[in-house]
């Protein structure tokens, strides 16, 4: 059994969770107190240059971990052990139900057969792991198994990425089981703690806008949206006759734009971002037997975009609020909060890994 990095097990604290995205890199450490309590040890980005990362494949290898080299050194941490995460795309999972009883030896060829059957390359070319979810709902004496699937290289990749940045890589996790981590922390805010909502979470990247439609615990749609940040950088960029880089850098502080902003620029790409947050939603609902969801939450890092929980709430009539990964964790005094204000809903994917530390 080869497996993929301990992408379902437990390693010792201490541990960063790192984000590989396709535009920056993303770090988070965490503590917990011993009322249980999380507290922000360290956080930091570091951006990359466009084309380093394409599909969520590695295109710059000695420039990206160059870039990990300076985040780990701007973040402060001497911890090296390290959790990844591949994109969704890039993984294969599948649920199957198995025989109960089963042993370790057994249970692992049992997984490997079942798995050639769902996997469309040789199992040689693959890194696969596996996790007993428990009893099967719908086969009695039978366990119910979650299989994940990668190919070899996309794990060697960010495993090799960690490893020239001077970490040691110890779990590779899925980019979206790691944002259910955080989501679920808030989603058990809502009325009686979440149980049977249906949650649509939207993680809002630069080029595009991940969903994910979650119940009780469990993920039932998810779609890619093509709208995201970079939009708005566009935008400001040319309303403004600036370059790219100053846009962005304009849009992430808020401050150093005319006047005329808010409205002329920003409001009108709230409600295109909206209006497509709500496409998005119609989907689902022509997908499946859903006709509304109980609650949107809205992460990546648009989220801090103010006024962006009140543009899609106008544009889709379901209740709307942002998503910040740090909620209810102690923050660390030297980080300025202006800039932990404009950064903490980046933090999904990095904060759901950092989370694994403390997994049971």
């Amino acid at each position: 059994m080869i497996a993929l990095g301990f992408l379902f097990g437990r390693e010792p604290a201490p541990l960063l969770g790192v984000d590989i995205s396709s535009t920056t890199l993303k770090l988070v450490e965490l503590g917990r107190s011993r009322d249980g309590s999380y507290a922000v040890l360290h956080c930091a980005i570091e951006a990359m240059e466009k084309g380093w990362i394409a599909d969520g494949n590695i295109e710059k290898f000695d420039e990206i971990a160059e870039a990990l080299r300076r985040l780990v050194r701007k973040a402060g941490t001497k911890t090296k052990n390290v959790a990844l995460a591949l994109p969704g795309s890039a993984v294969i999972t599948r649920k199957i139900n198995l025989p109960a009883g089963l042993g370790e030896d057994e249970l692992e060829l049992q997984v490997e057969a079942e798995a050639a059957q769902l996997i469309p390359f040789p199992l040689s070319d693959v890194a696969l792991d596996f996790c007993v979810i428990g009893p099967s709902a719908s086969a009695q004496g039978y366990v119910e198994v979650l299989v994940a699937a990668a190919r070899k290289e996309r794990v060697s990749d960010r495993q090799g990425l960690a490893e020239a940045a001077g970490l040691n890589p110890v779990i590779m996790d899925v980019e979206p089981y790691a944002a259910r981590v955080v989501a679920r922390r808030a989603i058990e805010r809502l009325p009686n703690r979440g149980a049977n909502l249906v949650v649509a979470l939207f993680e809002i990247g630069s080029t595009s806008t991940a969903l994910q439609v979650i119940r009780n615990d469990e993920m039932i749609y998810e779609r890619d949206q093509p709208v995201g940040g970079q939009m708005l950088t566009q935008l400001i960029a040319r309303q403004y006759g600036l370059s790219p880089e100053e846009a962005e850098q304009k849009k992430k502080t808020g401050t150093g734009l005319p006047a005329d902003y808010p409205q002329q620029v920003l409001q009108p790409f709230l409600d295109t971002l909206g209006q497509e947050l709500g496409r998005a939603l119609q989907f689902f609902f022509t997908s499946t037997p859903h006709n509304k969801v109980d609650h949107v939450l809205l992460s990546g890092g648009s989220a801090s975009l103010p006024g962006v929980a009140q543009a899609v709430m106008a544009q889709t009539g379901f209740a709307t609020s942002v998503l910040n990964p740090f909620d209810g964790m102690a923050l660390p005094p030297h980080l300025p909060p202006a800039r932990l204000a404009m950064e903490q809903t980046s933090y999904l994917v990095a904060t759901g890994l950092a989370l694994r530390r403390f997994a049971s």
